[in-house]
């Protein structure tokens, strides 16, 4: 069965019709988000999708759904923050424009984030052996593919800290090749000789004006 008639169909002539206020839905493959104007939608909805699912034989990840009340901060001392939610690998979460209005921001996943440092190290230490401008076009063809789906609006600090961790990893490696340590010269010369990509937002912004006040998170 497909996914499209289990849930988007069902949701655009059931959910939508049906709820108390308004409900959307969002779905990436089979991650879903349906945000809620209302508590009372939300909490529906996590009840009846399991049983919906269940009946085509398909199951949910309890384990990643849940309500999160996530409408715009009325100001920064409320008592009860906006919660965050996460979908594609980036945690969603309401923080301030420059111009001191709200807006939702994505950041990538801090596990995500931590697995791609873990790799980019252990990529330099075992192809260390590679002659470095081999090195050098391959590490920036993967730098360059996780700018490109990472480099989204205010997520910066997240491609410096790959940036960096690349740099110095790639440093440290190669200052070990052959068993033999390079001066500090020679290793700046030739990290200047091969520059890699810097870290680039690929990704337009995309500001929430509104919306619903509760999202469901869907496994």
């Amino acid at each position: 069965m497909d996914v499209h008639e289990v849930l988007d169909t069902w949701g655009e002539t059931v959910v939508q019709a049906h709820g108390r206020g308004q409900v959307v839905l969002y779905r990436y493959a089979d991650d879903v988000v349906s945000g809620c104007e209302r508590e009372e939608d939300a909490r529906r909805i996590s009840e009846v999708l399991p049983q919906r699912f269940a009946t085509y034989g398909l199951a949910i990840n309890t384990e990643k759904t849940t309500v999160v009340r996530c409408g715009r901060p009325q100001r920064p001392s409320a008592a009860h923050q906006p919660g965050t939610f996460s979908l594609r690998g980036f945690v969603h979460y309401w923080g301030k424009t420059w111009r001191g209005s709200y807006t939702i921001k994505r950041k990538t996943e801090g596990k995500r984030l931590r697995r791609t440092l873990g790799e980019v190290w252990r990529w330099c230490r075992d192809n260390r052996h590679r002659a470095p401008q081999a090195q050098y076009v391959l590490l920036g063809a993967k730098l360059r593919g996780y700018y490109q789906y990472d480099g989204v609006r205010c997520n910066s600090p997240c491609l410096d800290l790959v940036y960096d961790a690349a740099t110095r990893a790639w440093r440290y490696w190669l200052n070990r090749r052959g068993g033999r340590k390079m001066t500090g010269r020679a290793c700046g010369r030739m990290m200047a000789a091969y520059p890699l990509p810097r870290p680039k937002i690929v990704q337009g912004w995309v500001e929430c004006r509104g919306g619903p006040g509760n999202a469901e998170q869907l496994g």
